[in-house]
């Protein structure tokens, strides 16, 4: 049976705890989600990436 991931990227999923939003943060954590998803694919799982639809409230 195959292995099936959806994995929502963007907005809030760019942005951890005390982090201030900077280019280079967001960009560092797009990239360290990245290497995760990558082992799920070596792991066997169909990825499918969408949009995340988180909100911001602050």
């Amino acid at each position: 049976m195959s292995k099936l991931a959806v994995v929502a990227l963007g907005g809030n999923a760019l942005l951890r705890g005390n982090q201030s939003g900077t280019i280079r943060e967001q960009e560092q954590n797009a990239f360290n989600t990245c290497k995760s998803l990558v082992d799920l694919i070596l792991r066997g799982y169909t990825i499918v990436i969408t949009h995340g639809n988180g909100s911001s409230s602050g």
